[in-house]
């Protein structure tokens, strides 16, 4: 029996529990649909612990966010030689909410679930293809 290891299935946006079912429907990046399944494809575990569970997911999204407009803004003071341009930094930092959003939205419910959540256990038994 082979383990899944945890970064793998987050990467991968597996199933926590068993580590080998999809989280998701669609390719992220799919014009206008970012599906969920309900339930896991390959254990059955309910992915929406209680009704409103994602919500908290809003908190995660906001970190990454954060992250990202801070490395950006960083990374475009010191490639643009030090400019002070509001309209340059404007620019690169929507285009990497706009770019960033879909990634965004589907990576925060799977950290939600994989390390937030108390609830959900990981069951080696149930890693087999």
């Amino acid at each position: 029996m082979s383990k899944t290891p945890q970064l793998k299935a987050i990467a991968e946006c597996k199933c926590p529990k068993c580590r080998r079912g999809d989280l998701y429907r669609d390719p992220v990046y799919r014009l206008g649909t970012q599906r969920m399944y309900e339930n896991c494809p390959h254990c059955g575990m309910r992915y929406e612990i209680e009704p409103g569970y994602f919500y908290a997911a809003m908190y995660v999204s906001y970190a990454f966010n954060v992250a990202e407009m801070v490395t950006a803004g960083i990374l475009t003071f010191y490639i643009s030689g030090q400019s002070e341009s509001p309209w340059l930094y404007l620019a690169v930092l929507f285009a990497i909410i706009f770019l960033m959003a879909p990634v965004n939205y589907r990576y925060s419910r799977v950290v939600l679930l994989h390390w937030l959540s108390p609830k959900v256990k990981y069951h080696p038994e149930l890693d087999t293809p």
